[in-house]
């Protein structure tokens, strides 16, 4: 069909589908997520009530405003005017990082931007953890201890908050997913170092915990 075309017009043509192509690349490079929906869910107590872990998942696909909602319930900026979160953390170093990993690739949430910032793109759930739900699973959230966000306090001491601050947004997500009637399990079985690599993390970053959500299987 191009041989067709002059030769200007095949340079238009080319040009133009490289351009969407970029433009196509450039909006997937982000996931732009939705203000959190503060009128939803279960009252404070019934979640509690139905908190547990799930290990069974459907492959459905979390849509946008439950992952949105999600996000901001686990770590993200509840006071704006500070820049403090849902999740406290010691001496407010805000260490705690949460990756997200979908079907399409492996993210960093930004609770400042409330936006899911692309690290790598394909299917690393497999590496979330060594259940075979794991890799089945819409959402693995990876939590993250930055270290060089915690100064020069001794590293025994890094590790304790780190790991308490980390069980602080898991508790969030766990509640969450009470509320909102979504399935979840946080787990300590993964492969530090294959995920850290497909992370692309630094030294001083530390994975502490992985939890899988999604909608329960039927």
């Amino acid at each position: 069909m191009l041989s067709k075309l002059p030769g200007l017009a095949i340079l238009l043509v080319i040009g133009l589908a490289l351009m969407i192509s970029f433009g196509v690349a450039q909006e997937a490079s982000a996931i732009k997520l939705l203000a959190p929906q503060l009128n939803s869910g279960k009252l404070l107590m019934q979640a509690l009530k139905e908190r547990q872990s799930m290990r069974n998942f459907s492959e459905k696909p979390l849509a946008l405003p439950a992952l949105s909602n999600l996000l901001w319930a686990a770590n993200g900026i509840n006071r704006p005017e500070s820049g403090k979160r849902t999740a406290p953390t010691a001496m407010n170093r805000q260490e705690i990082d949460v990756y997200v990993v979908l079907p399409e690739g492996i993210y960093l949430y930004d609770p400042k931007e409330h936006v899911l910032k692309i690290i790598a793109s394909g299917d690393f759930r497999k590496l979330c953890g060594r259940q075979d739900f794991v890799a089945k699973a819409p959402v693995n959230l990876i939590y993250v201890a930055d270290y060089a966000k915690m100064g020069s306090i001794e590293d025994e001491t890094k590790k304790f908050y780190a790991a308490t601050d980390a069980g602080f947004v898991a508790q969030n997500v766990y509640l969450f997913c009470a509320s909102e009637g979504l399935a979840c399990v946080v787990r300590g079985m993964v492969d530090r170092d294959a995920l850290a690599k497909a992370m692309r993390l630094k030294p001083d970053h530390n994975i502490i915990l992985a939890h899988t959500i999604g909608y329960p299987a039927e």
